[in-house]
């Protein structure tokens, strides 16, 4: 068993890669309260460059919980979709990849989405111009406690798109207690980086397994598979996961510049 230890927000926060808030007025785009499962991977750094716009490049952190990573998988069930005034517009199911990423000699930063793949087809491409409706998928979540036990959950993601890309997740893992975290981040298009949405999120993070930041490791099995198109290159056997990342609940407010 590995040592417990404590790290401070502000660590967890660099995990997210937040960002102060924008100097300027921003448009309403939606909220959602979502469910999430994430990996921080290191993947081949010549192919992660392949799939960024000319100038940019990645933010890599040396230090702290996200320490490494160049890329996360992360697969979300969108719960309630909202209008400002909380009418309800939908839910969806997804998973995407993202890169923290920086302009090329300049202090602009934030993540870079630069592939996904969506249950619900009216969401593709989407907001960043890089997701593909799904062809196929499949999204089980379930809980199970006794009395004087803990909470074990068993999550099964898996999302094929036409042209035979799959990302694929199956774990079991003791699901602890959340640590709050909120953050203000932009997100910009792989696409086109002149395109990006601000998300202000609120969000329950439990770190299950971490490479550097030893937490107790929640994982009992953990099943991963990615194959195909963009995931294909960057997959390639070599990849690491860095942490395994449960969010138990996550409110999002996106707005756009």
């Amino acid at each position: 068993m590995r040592a417990r230890t404590r790290f401070s927000a502000a660590a967890v926060a660099a995990l997210l890669a937040s960002l102060p808030q924008a100097g300027h007025a921003q448009s309403f785009v939606e909220q959602s309260a979502e469910v999430r499962m994430q990996l921080d991977l290191a993947v081949p750094k010549e192919a992660l460059q392949k799939l960024l716009p000319a100038g940019w490049e990645p933010a890599i952190a040396n230090a702290g919980p996200a320490k490494d990573c160049n890329v996360r998988m992360i697969f979300v069930d969108r719960i309630d979709i909202n209008a400002q005034d909380g009418a309800p517009k939908g839910t969806d199911k997804f998973v995407y990849l993202a890169s923290p990423i920086k302009k090329t000699g300049g202090e602009v930063a934030g993540q870079m989405v630069i592939d996904g793949i969506t249950a619900d087809p009216k969401d593709a491409p989407g907001p960043f111009g890089v997701y593909q409706a799904a062809s196929d998928f499949r999204v089980e979540r379930s809980s199970h406690s006794a009395p004087g036990g803990p909470i074990q959950n068993e999550e099964t993601w898996s999302f094929t798109a036409a042209n035979g890309e799959h990302m694929e997740l199956h774990l079991t893992y003791e699901r602890g207690v959340a640590r709050k975290v909120s953050s203000e981040t932009k997100f910009y298009s792989a696409a086109n980086p002149d395109t990006y949405q601000v998300w202000k999120i609120d969000q329950g993070l439990d770190i299950m397994r971490n490479a550097t930041v030893q937490v107790p490791d929640k994982v009992k099995s953990l099943d991963f598979k990615a194959s195909g198109g963009k995931v294909g290159a960057l997959i390639d056997g070599t990849q690491r996961i860095l942490s395994v990342d449960a969010l138990h609940w996550y409110n999002r407010v996106v707005s756009s510049p």
